[in-house]
């Protein structure tokens, strides 16, 4: 029996305030508080709040026959504790069912497992003890910053603990192969990858609403028509996408809540599908084959790669500057220092200063505060030279290390 897996990615950076030349080193008051609130208590309006009771609403008409997965960083858990509380209680009421598995990920949404091996595995303690403390869950699956995996990354991710990782099922990387199918690491045999299928989850997170689309209007129907048309030897199908799309990329109006109610009962009743986590995924198949990825991938653009963060000059610029200082902001051990730390590495600072505007050029400016990557790129190099100079000057203030004493070394004659 075929199984549909649903994740949901739930984030939202700490936005940077407007921060010109002439604040360095005056003020160091960098996140737009008013921004923050009120883009927070907007999409809880608009998405969290009604999709999460929709959510909750379904489990309870199909019991454990309904399941779904959220991975919810860290930055938005916290403004959900300072912004909208509503939701946070909502998601914790959604675990309380059972139905519900909460995905291990980094805890500022950055991307340190490009950069920093140690950064990386902090932030995914962090992050995990978190999930424990709100929804009494030990995350069991793991979900990289954007999706983004290579060889490399799941040897971390396998040696941190965890047994599966989902990521991007790339055409560059899966060849003919389905990504219907469970695989696992090349170089870490035991860690289970499970695949997005990206041309029916964008149906759903890009196309449902698009007009000019030729399979508008995108009905539960038809959606759950494909999923049954599926081939034989295919054993489930990943639907990974942003959670925002039910109300926020896809306002109200577009019909997308409608087709979220009616999915479950089409899928249950009259396709002969089941729903599944990506634990319960994990557990029930075994890996068809290994996948080797030597370079990383994401779920972004239609390169599936990195450059929509790391493609031109301005993002390494900044990416590179932003991890020199990492040792000392260790030294340091101040807490309120490593917190604005970790807001700057959000990987959303490094996609308002993407230059691609081609293919994927509409998707970047709807996701983009900014009026140019340029302002974006002048906008947090300006936060970050008052910040690494705050560093410096901390270091500066840290007592010397003590020296330690060497004892001289004697000769076999006894003498020093």
């Amino acid at each position: 029996m075929k199984a549909v897996c649903m994740y949901f990615q739930v984030h939202q950076p700490y936005r940077l305030r407007t921060y010109r030349f002439f604040d360095i080193g005056k003020s160091h008051d960098y996140f737009d508080e008013y921004a923050n609130r009120f883009i927070m208590q907007q999409v809880a309006e608009k998405c969290y709040l009604p999709a999460n009771k929709l959510m909750l609403e379904l489990i309870k008409t199909y019991g454990k026959d309904f399941r779904v997965a959220f991975s919810i960083s860290g930055h938005a858990l916290d403004q959900f504790e300072q912004y909208a509380p509503k939701v946070l209680e909502s998601f914790q009421a959604l675990a309380k069912t059972g139905s519900v598995e909460f995905l291990a990920e980094t805890y500022a949404h950055s991307l340190a497992s490009l950069k920093s091996k140690d950064e990386f595995e902090r932030q995914v303690r962090k992050h995990a003890g978190r999930i424990r403390e709100l929804f009494g869950q030990k995350p069991v699956t793991f979900r990289n910053t954007e999706l983004i995996y290579a060889n490399g990354i799941g040897d971390m991710v396998h040696q941190m603990g965890y047994s599966s990782m989902i990521t991007e099922g790339a055409k560059h990387i899966l060849g003919w192969k389905s990504p219907n199918l469970l695989y696992c690491s090349a170089t870490s045999p035991k860690l289970k990858l499970l695949l997005k299928n990206f041309q029916l989850s964008d149906d759903i997170a890009f196309r449902f609403s698009e007009r000019r689309w030729n399979e508008w209007p995108l009905t539960a129907e038809k959606f759950t028509g494909w999923l049954k048309a599926l081939g034989p030897k295919e054993e489930f199908v990943n639907l990974f996408m942003d959670y925002e799309t039910f109300g926020e990329h896809q306002w109200a109006e577009t019909g997308i809540f409608e087709f979220l109610r009616a999915f479950p009962k089409l899928v249950l009743k009259k396709s002969g599908l089941v729903f599944r986590t990506p634990s319960q995924l994990a557990e029930e198949f075994q890996p068809v084959a290994s996948l080797n990825v030597p370079y990383p991938i994401s779920w972004a653009d239609e390169e599936r790669d990195l450059t929509a963060w790391l493609g031109n000059e301005m993002q390494d610029e900044a990416f590179a500057k932003l991890y020199q200082v990492e040792d000392k902001i260790e030294a340091i051990g101040d807490a309120a220092l490593t917190l604005t730390w970790q807001r700057l590495q959000a990987s959303d600072h490094f996609y308002y200063m993407c230059t691609k505007w081609f293919s994927d050029g509409v998707v970047h400016r709807y996701f983009n505060p900014y009026a140019s990557p340029y302002d974006a790129f002048i906008n947090y190099m300006n936060v970050l030279s008052d910040f690494l100079i705050q560093v410096d000057n901390r270091t500066r203030e840290m007592p010397p290390a003590p020296v330690k004493k060497t004892r001289k070394k004697r000769t076999a004659s006894g003498k020093s």
